[in-house]
């Protein structure tokens, strides 16, 4: 990767015209990519939280072995190698090329334009979420500005469940003599119990309601958090990539000290390895390897952090410059992404595990996911730790940065549509027009700070950030590689990064024909087979909330059917093909008047039809059988080109054409200059 700022090179609004135009500079470009992975690795969440009964906990542990440890790890390390890279490379490739943001860039494929569309709703539908949960870090970043963390301990705001630390439950029994008290054996069916971090983040952080239908009041402390965290993006992205490439370097990293900090400390306390022998997956229940919702995850999470089809690769990697190796580009991120969230975890499990030492507890019953590890598990962790303000300071810290990277990508996606849509109007208000996105955004994050913002967040997270992500994907890959055709794409990247050898391409070329588009198929079709209604800890949605969150799907995906009809009513003699295909699909036995035709004349109208188009196939058939080679390498001949295609005359052929066979008569062939043939054509025609 070349590491070259040139962000200075592009003025404020410029419309890129020609390949690399935005040249905004290769550093820039690859640390957003980076940070943005880093963030969503860390802070991408999963509906569900910790029920209150000890049984509902026990379930959402066994979801919990497979969200975290050995048994996540394969699945993820899997969609990554055989679908994460192949796409990332795709798409930092293309947005290289074409130098413009994820709508523009489908000229490629038009009919499929809709989908970088989908892309823009989807990334803008999750950036409203996402910028809640930077609030919720903002809130615990406040609230460790104290000699004592608020959660340490049970307070005036817990109630009879609070314990710390939780004790093992189970029923109760007096001796015979009424003074010792013994549990039977093998039941753990006692009163519920919660740490205090967990009803610190129910009853203060959220003062979260009974379920998604009951609104309750705006939560005020998360309203100006929320609206905090959208002047610091505003602020950020104010001078578009000029400005948040500058603030990138430090949020990109810093995080990699904080972390650094927390392996080395995690690392030095008793029963870090016990954490870490859990995340590694010596103790995971590898049958979780054959539940959909598992796979779904680890696509979801891969898709999440490296930024893909959600239109931010191809924004960002739209400011590299022409000539940049995006092939080493996309090694590196990948690389350095993975190794960021395999080393995020050591850090995360060996303080994990030492909590579970200090609470004489297994970590599989103080892990959490989703919200829980955030909010709940980790900053109970923290105040097992001396100066535990200090680290908790470092850790929301640390969460806040990731998790503003994440948000900056998510807003560049939409302003740089916007930008590639109205050029000159954007380089004349851009900071208008950036403040008035961030609080039209933020108004529409509004439930989301509720007492019932909880249930919002996770709606959206599980309906819109899964699935249409997986569906944008399959279209992009089947769009580029099948309609465009992965050839041609691959002579385009390597007028970027220069010739390679075909053996170069193999693996690129079966990953991008088969193995990516089957993979991700499998995966969405299985998730949807298996779905199950989604709940948060206990609290069932209701249904109008269930077809909200389908609806959200539907609003994502709708505009790529529409927009495709579109391009076909559009396009120059598409009419006609349309009509061609509707009549084909609503064909009925033809009458005259009130007569109707005999069967076998309807048969022979059928044969007329056949007889016409049989040439078609009988002259493929013809040209396979008599090209010389196996029946594979015939048909992939009869599909090419024949060694006479290109410009009839020699001196319009260029490089790419100049080995062609002479197909003008003698005297023409020879002839290099164009001007003297012009007054021939009208003979040689």
């Amino acid at each position: 990767m070349e590491l070259t700022e040139g962000e200075d090179s592009v003025e404020e609004g410029e419309v890129r015209d020609g390949p690399g135009g935005r040249g905004s500079g290769n550093v820039v470009s690859s640390l957003l990519q980076v940070s943005r992975g880093l963030g969503a690795a860390a802070a991408r969440t999963q509906p569900g939280d910790r029920s209150a009964s000890a049984s509902d906990r026990r379930v959402e542990e066994r979801r919990g072995d497979a969200l975290f440890t050995g048994a996540f790890l394969i699945p993820y390390m899997i969609v990554l190698v055989l679908t994460g890279m192949p796409l990332f490379f795709l798409e930092s490739s293309l947005g290289q090329f074409a130098s413009i943001g994820p709508v523009l860039v489908w000229k490629v494929v038009p009919i499929v334009q809709g989908v970088g569309i989908t892309m823009v709703i989807t990334s803008t539908i999750v950036s409203i979420y996402y910028n809640v949960i930077v609030a919720y870090s903002l809130y615990y970043l406040f609230a460790s500005f104290q000699r004592i963390l608020p959660w340490s301990d049970c307070s005036n705001w817990a109630n009879e469940t609070c314990s710390k630390p939780l004790r093992d439950e189970c029923n109760m029994t007096l001796d015979t003599k009424g003074k010792n008290v013994n549990c039977i054996s093998n039941d753990t069916s006692g009163p519920p119990q919660d740490l205090p971090s967990k009803l610190y983040w129910d009853n203060v952080a959220l003062r979260r309601s009974s379920g998604l239908d009951d609104t309750g009041v705006v939560v005020w402390y998360l309203v100006l958090c929320n609206l905090l965290a959208w002047i610091m993006v505003a602020a950020a992205l104010f001078r578009g990539i000029k400005s948040s490439g500058k603030v990138v370097y430090f949020t990109a990293i810093f995080p990699y000290v904080v972390l650094l900090i927390l392996l080395i400390r995690g690392a030095t306390l008793e029963g870090a390895g016990e954490g870490i022998a859990y995340y590694i997956g010596t103790k995971s229940n590898i049958t979780k390897l054959w539940e959909a919702e598992v796979w779904k995850d680890a696509a979801t999470q891969i898709f999440y952090s490296y930024c893909i089809a959600s239109g931010g690769l191809v924004t960002l990697s739209s400011y590299s410059k022409f000539n940049n190796n995006c092939y080493l580009d996309a090694i590196f991120v990948c690389c350095i992404n993975g190794l960021t969230s395999l080393f995020a975890g050591f850090a995360i499990f060996s303080i994990l595990g030492h909590m579970a030492h200090v609470l004489g507890k297994p970590v599989s019953k103080v892990v959490e996911s989703g919200f829980g590890l955030a909010f709940i598990a980790y900053p109970e962790a923290l105040t097992t730790l001396p100066i535990s303000p200090l680290w908790s300071i470092l850790f929301f810290l640390m969460l806040l940065t990731l998790g503003f990277d994440s948000q900056l990508s998510y807003v560049e996606i939409l302003t740089t549509s916007i930008q590639d849509a109205i050029p000159e109007l954007m380089k004349r208000f851009r900071i208008v027009i950036t403040a008035g996105c961030c609080m039209i955004l933020f108004l529409l994050g509004i439930p989301c700070v509720t007492q019932a913002g909880i249930y919002w967040v996770s709606l959206i997270d599980y309906y819109c950030g899964g699935w249409t992500l997986l569906i944008a994907a399959l279209l992009e890959l089947v769009a580029i590689t099948w309609i465009y055709g992965a050839n041609r794409f691959i002579e385009d990247i390597e007028m970027m990064i220069g010739k390679k050898h075909w053996i170069f391409w193999l693996w690129w070329r079966v990953s991008w024909y088969f193995i990516s588009p089957v993979l991700i198929t499998a995966i969405l079709i299985w998730s949807l087979a298996m779905f199950k209604t989604p709940t948060y800890g206990t609290i069932v949605y209701p249904v109008w909330g269930e077809i909200l969150g389908w609806g959200m799907i539907v609003f994502c995906i709708i505009w790529i059917p529409v927009i495709a009809i579109y391009k076909i009513v559009k396009a120059d003699g598409s009419i006609f093909q349309a009509i061609l295909l509707w009549s084909l699909v609503t064909f009925e036995t033809p009458t005259y008047g009130s007569i109707k035709y005999p069967v076998w004349g309807t048969v022979t109208g059928w044969c007329i039809l056949a007889f016409c188009l049989l040439p078609i196939p009988l002259f493929a058939i013809t040209t396979v059988a008599t090209t010389d080679g196996s029946l594979f390498q015939r048909i992939k001949k009869s599909c090419a080109p024949t060694d006479k295609w290109g410009p009839a005359l020699q001196c319009n052929r260029g490089e790419r054409y100049k080995n062609a066979v002479d197909v003008a008569n003698g005297q023409l062939a020879q002839v290099n200059n164009c001007s003297l043939v012009v007054c021939d054509n009208e003979a040689y025609f």
